[in-house]
């Protein structure tokens, strides 16, 4: 069930978003995530004194309703498998109001979202995640729907993302402040293009949109009695059978279509045996009680970035002190090293062994057990999971 508001909760969000403790441990978290300039090319350095002349002003328009964001840095980045994935960097003062608007939304969403969905969420992590998978196939899922969709962060329908926002939020100036900002054009190299869809990744308020988004996948997944994960815009159905299978990504597939307005991208979806198919960077062994393993992709993808971090002297500094830090954090209890903490790695030697089989010219392959290490040595190596932001 939905938690209902109060009527102050209802006309009287804005003022949370705004109020001094908020905005301080948004000033606190934007500042420790660093990241770049937007548009007016003020740095998180520059944020303070910014605030110090400004923010009265700020302050006064988003009370009144009238507040606009500015346009947001378009920056294109690589795939791994190719393609770039485009993101939209904010300003450094739309970050803080970002920030703030999350840290009051939040917790008027979260206590209702599924417990099968792991991604951009508080006490939950792709470790998690990747455990569920590992018990739904365990228990006798053998099959999974490995479900693609295509562009989703750039395709997200603003009409029913704030249908689904106005269900819980009855304050107009927090609805139409999140409306401008999904609206906001994107600027590079001093072109701006206006937006009519998508939430672009770059900004802290775009992971809680996109859950909001896919809740209702989620709910219908559960309506159903599916079995499934989800980690953002990647999802995994586990069925028994291969026929099972086709029905729900044919069925899943309409139903995105048709309520959601997302596309599943045929080509990188597939019905098959979890071993043949990865998951935030892993496999599993075929076994009854399958093991959890890096998809060889990703494996390849470690090999080129520490080969292009070795070439110079820096290069191999910063990969000795990645593996000093990765390795001794779990040397020192290894007891505790298990999957469902994020805390710890798989086990303390695989970045290591990596490391070392690289610069020998070789890399230990999926199926051995040296190659098993935890899905943040990979984000260390420039692995990125999907949906990263800035």
């Amino acid at each position: 069930m939905c938690r209902k508001q109060t009527k102050a909760e209802a006309s009287g969000l804005m003022e949370a978003v705004v109020e001094r403790g908020n905005l301080k441990l948004a000033y606190q978290r934007v500042v420790g995530n660093k990241g770049a300039a937007g548009v007016d090319d003020i740095t998180v350095s520059e944020l303070k004194d910014h605030l110090k002349q400004h923010w009265l002003g700020i302050r006064a328009k988003l009370m009144a309703g009238a507040y606009v964001p500015q346009p947001v840095r378009r920056v294109d980045i690589p795939k791994p498998d190719g393609g770039v994935r485009t993101l939209g960097i904010p300003t450094v003062v739309d970050r803080l109001i970002q920030q703030s608007l999350h840290q009051v939304l939040s917790p008027i969403f979260e206590p209702d979202f599924s417990e099968a969905s792991y991604g951009f969420r508080p006490g939950r992590n792709a470790h998690q995640a990747l455990k569920a998978a590992q018990q739904h196939v365990a228990a006798g899922k053998r099959w999974v729907v490995d479900m693609d969709l295509e562009k989703f962060f750039d395709r997200v329908n603003h009409d029913l993302l704030m249908g689904r926002l106005a269900q819980k939020i009855g304050d107009a100036r927090v609805l139409k402040l999140i409306r401008r900002y999904l609206e906001a054009g994107m600027m590079a190299e001093g072109l701006m293009s206006p937006r009519a869809q998508g939430t672009p990744q770059g900004g802290p308020l775009s992971p809680l949109l996109s859950n909001i988004m896919l809740d209702e996948l989620d709910r219908e997944l559960e309506k159903r009695g599916h079995a499934f994960c989800r980690y953002a815009d990647d999802c995994n159905v586990y069925v028994s059978s291969q026929r099972a299978g086709e029905r729900v990504l044919a069925s899943v597939t309409r139903f995105l279509s048709v309520r959601l307005k997302l596309k599943v991208n045929g080509a990188k979806s597939a019905v098959d045996v979890p071993w043949r198919r990865k998951f935030l960077g892993y496999s599993m062994t075929w076994h009854r009680k399958p093991k959890l393993r890096i998809a060889t992709p990703s494996l390849q993808r470690l090999e080129r970035r520490v080969r292009d971090l070795l070439r110079g002297a820096r290069g191999r500094s910063l990969i000795q002190s990645i593996v000093a830090r990765l390795g001794g954090v779990l040397q020192a209890d290894r007891d505790q090293a298990r999957l469902g903490d994020a805390r710890w790695l798989d086990t303390a030697e695989a970045p290591l062994r990596a490391v070392a089989a690289v610069e020998a010219g070789s890399y230990p392959r999926a199926q051995s057990d040296e190659a098993r290490f935890d899905a943040r040595a990979c984000m260390a190596f420039g692995d990125e999971r999907p949906g990263s932001v800035v």
